[in-house]
């Protein structure tokens, strides 16, 4: 499935830029384009996207602009340089004759002169812009799978429509069939030779009817069909990871859709069968899509 997500945040680094995207994979394929200083922490957010993303080509991008020369310039902690005066004033007291300490001094004491964070104390930076962009980016997909779930019930009505017709009709078809069938091996056997046996000729014909009836009748086919189209329906309605069973389903579909269409002995089967392998042919592409 398609998604696509971007989060922008303000460090004491520079501003950072996470962006997802993806598109249609029938497998989770994973990649990332950082800064090598952020490296560090693409374990973390390979187990982050993986846990929340099951299929798609996955790409996630992160960015850092770096402050200005003026804006990374290192600055004074007031807070620091407080304690520091502080103890200067303790030491002061206790020991008059000490020197105070000098500027050089007070800026290399630890904590007083604030650098600029670099970009290898980011990850955890890193990691809550990349959960801000992930929630955005699954709910894009989610709302892309709603479409398609709509798609797909659209089709699933449409082999509904195809095959309920034909499942009432299927007995009346099937008698025409058998009419025409006994109607030719009649005519035929008005030509044979009156020597064979009228037993072993009727014996013939039943065989005959039998095996074309076994040929021609669909019923199986349809009920099969409407079987599968509503495990389709059912497993759409229940959510959650389901392009692997819809994919399985459909293969069936086909199966049923191919059968039927070797059972043809109507024109109008002929069309019902290209129609369903169409209808199925359009599912299969999308469920390529869903998660």
């Amino acid at each position: 499935m398609t998604g696509y997500a971007q989060v922008t945040r303000e460090t004491a680094a520079g501003q950072l830029i996470v962006e997802i995207r993806s598109v249609n994979s029938r497998f989770l394929d994973l990649s990332f384009r950082m800064p090598d200083e952020l490296r560090v922490a693409e374990p973390a957010l390979r187990e982050l996207i993986a846990g929340a993303v099951q299929r798609g080509k996955v790409e996630c991008r992160i960015g850092l602009r770096a402050r200005s020369r003026d804006e990374s310039a290192p600055g004074i902690d007031a807070r620091a340089l407080a304690q520091l005066a502080e103890l200067a004033r303790q030491v002061n007291e206790a020991m008059p004759q000490a020197h105070p300490p000098g500027v050089a001094d007070v800026l290399r004491w630890p904590g007083v002169l604030a650098e600029p964070a670099g970009a290898e104390a980011l990850a955890p930076e890193v990691l809550a812009a990349t959960r801000e962009a992930l929630a955005e980016f699954t709910a894009s997909r989610q709302r892309e799978g709603s479409k398609l779930v709509e798609f797909m019930l659209e089709r699933a009505d449409a082999v509904t429509a195809i095959v309920e017709p034909l499942a009432q009709r299927s007995p009346e078809l099937l008698q025409a069939w058998q009419d025409k069938l006994v109607e030719r091996l009649r005519a035929a056997l008005d030509q044979a030779d009156a020597a064979i046996p009228h037993e072993e000729t009727m014996a013939r014909v039943r065989q005959e009817v039998t095996a074309y009836g076994l040929r021609i009748d669909i019923a199986e086919e349809l009920s099969r069909l409407q079987a599968h189209v509503a495990e389709l329906r059912r497993i759409l309605e229940a959510g959650g990871a389901a392009g692997k069973r819809l994919d399985f389903l459909l293969q069936e579909f086909n199966r049923e859709a191919n059968t039927l269409g070797s059972k043809a002995a109507a024109i109008d089967l002929t069309g019902a069968s290209i129609e369903l392998k169409v209808l199925i042919e359009q599912m299969r592409e999308q469920v390529q899509n869903i998660e």
